[in-house]
């Protein structure tokens, strides 16, 4: 069964894949040290043929780690043909622009040999707790600023660990045991997919997986051409505005679908910053690729194949292909922008089908101080999430990661590994956009340091710019960062004294539709939750609901609410009257 394959033993051969891959990750998040990629899953794995062509990604994974990863490979392969490689080797780097965008995030690659000679590759990519110089932020003027940058090298060499570099790494990040434990858990869980894949072959009598990863990669590529030729031909353009650094960043982009070919480019935003908000070529790739899959083909396996009808392009020297040595630490406060930025622009092409705007960048905070007797520093690493925009056909999500995916850390947790104090976290009411279909919630955390001072670097975006509604829809609400009453400058290193709390408000996402459209009966269900408040409703929805109260209590329940239907009609009439007539819409 090396080259005949026929349809049943493709199946089964590519759900074995899947579960291999999906191994790799567990081992990895159940031997890492961080509780970045313990618990926030920030992190990719990945099996590729000989040729460095992904065929197959674990379960979990951010489209900013597997896309440049998936692209990054070829780079390992170039540096170090298979016939310099021996079994037991392990390579690493954590270039920017070889990989994932910023020095933080670790690409490990592994070679799979059976008998001798090489039939495949593992690699991961995680994002290390601590990687030295400057604490991440957007501050740097410089990539030499960021840390300890680490060329296209071996991290094992037949087995043996190559004992010079982690002596290195020790002694130039602030998290040694973290950061050196999580290389280990990287090394390991390729071990583990390496074990698995030999295991599959054997038992499928294969003495090489490239066969079957042509086959997978041709299959994925034909539906995704499939998926574009469905499409309208155009150019079709939007834009964006990001908080940016020192001043606003414009993103823009045009697509242009030509017939099985859909071609990305991102000419005419604004030049690369002074400061460590640059996106490098193969990160931008990352997203904008990702983003036509989510788009078009959610169910086409993501692989090199489902890349192929896609084709990026920036200009060198703007904000999503910078040059080196520009700082890029805060990448993804830019990155993240590029999902949304494609799906406005191809919502005409696809009516009913793509979501607003959302939260887009995932907010990413480090405290650092001192603790314990005697004392000793602690790192911490917090990721917050606002709300996604409304769909075509339902509310957007609260408080979701689209399209990081990475998941938000416990108050247990925060509270066990550091000294800090988690004082709340709850739902922003009114912050999802209004419309047909309401946009995601954002929420609001309260964290405080009480018996120390502590620094906090708050990595975090849409102070000053909405996520935009869609066909009507309203915008969703603009995000907060503040302490004692005061907003805080984001992406950058803040010292605070003890027990003062720090609140982060992620925003919400924007609506879908005309809000006055909007079901009566899910506006009251809204209000009941807490999601929407009273004026809200009334104002924005044109429905009018009445609080009863119970005997002072505040507690929400339904019988405590009554949906005035009559009044929710008469109202949303009158405001009708009031656009037709080309009045602005009543206040009341």
């Amino acid at each position: 069964m090396n080259s005949n394959l026929d349809l049943v033993a493709i199946e089964v051969l590519w759900n074995r894949l899947l579960s291999v891959a999906n191994e790799q990750q567990v081992a990895l998040m159940r031997t890492a040290f961080s509780t970045i990629v313990r618990e926030s899953q920030d992190l990719a794995c990945a099996v590729f043929d000989t040729r460095g062509n992904m065929i197959a990604q674990s379960l979990t994974g951010t489209p900013g780690h597997i896309n440049p990863m998936a692209t990054g490979v070829r780079h390992f392969l170039v540096a170090y043909p298979p016939e310099t490689l021996l079994p037991g080797d392990v390579l690493i780097t954590n270039d920017p622009w070889l990989t994932a965008g910023q020095m933080n995030d670790f690409t490990v690659l592994s070679p799979v040999f059976r008998d001798g000679t090489i039939v495949g590759y593992f690699a991961n990519c995680c994002h290390a707790a601590d990687v030295g110089g400057r604490i991440l932020s957007a501050e740097a003027r410089e990539v030499f600023e960021e840390g300890l940058r680490i060329p296209l090298t071996k991290l094992f060499e037949a087995g043996e660990p190559n004992r010079e570099l982690f002596k290195i790494i020790r002694a130039n990040v602030r998290t040694p045991d973290e950061t050196i434990g999580d290389l280990y858990a990287q090394t390991s869980c390729n071990a583990v997919g390496a074990r698995s894949l030999l295991q599959m072959m054997a038992e499928f009598n294969l003495t090489t997986i490239d066969p079957l990863a042509d086959e997978i990669l041709a299959r994925s590529e034909r539906a995704m051409r499939e998926a574009i030729r469905a499409l309208p031909n155009g150019h079709y353009h939007h834009e964006v505005w990001s908080d940016g650094f020192e001043e606003p960043l414009k993103l823009c982009v045009a697509v242009t679908i030509a017939d099985e070919d859909l071609y990305i480019d991102f000419a005419g935003s604004s030049p690369q910053s002074q400061r460590g908000i640059n996106v490098v070529m193969n990160y931008t790739h990352g997203y904008a690729s990702f983003a036509i899959k989510a788009a078009i083909t959610p169910e086409v396996p993501h692989n090199e194949g489902s890349f192929r009808p896609v084709h990026v392009s920036a200009p060198k020297g703007c904000i999503l292909n910078c040059i080196e040595p520009a700082a890029v630490g805060s990448r993804h406060l830019v990155g993240h922008f590029l999902p949304g930025l494609i799906f406005a622009a191809l919502a005409p092409a696809m009516p009913g089908r793509l979501i607003a705007g959302g939260a887009d960048p995932i907010w990413m905070s480090i405290f650092r101080g001192m603790w314990k007797q005697p004392a000793q520093p602690f790192m911490l690493t917090v990721f917050q999430v606002g709300g996604t925009g409304a769909r075509a056909t339902k509310d957007g999500l609260n408080t979701t990661g689209f399209p990081s995916g990475v998941a938000g850390i416990p108050a247990e947790v925060i509270e066990t590994l550091s000294p800090m104090v988690q004082h709340k976290r709850a739902l922003r009411p009114d912050s999802g956009g209004p419309g047909m279909f309401r946009g995601g919630l954002g929420q609001t955390t309260e964290l405080s340091y009480p018996t120390g001072a502590f620094s906090v670097s708050g990595m975090l975006d849409r102070t000053l710019f909405a996520a935009q509604g869609l066909e009507g829809g309203k915008p969703g609400a603009l995000a907060g960062y503040s302490a004692l009453g005061k907003s805080l400058r984001p992406k950058m290193v803040l010292q605070f004294n003890p027990q003062e709390r720090i609140t982060f408000s992620p925003p919400g996402g924007g609506g879908y539709g005309d809000p006055f459209t909007r079901d009566p009966a899910h506006v009251f269900d809204d209000v009941v939750n807490g999601y929407v408040s009273l004026d809200a409703a009334r104002m924005e929805y044109g429905v009018v609901i009445r609080y009863l109260g119970v005997s002072g209590q505040l507690i929400r329940l339904p019988v405590h609410y009554q949906l005035d239907s009559a009044q929710t009609v008469a109202l949303r009439a009158l405001s009708r009257e009031a656009v037709s007539h080309g009045r602005p819409t009543i206040q009341l």
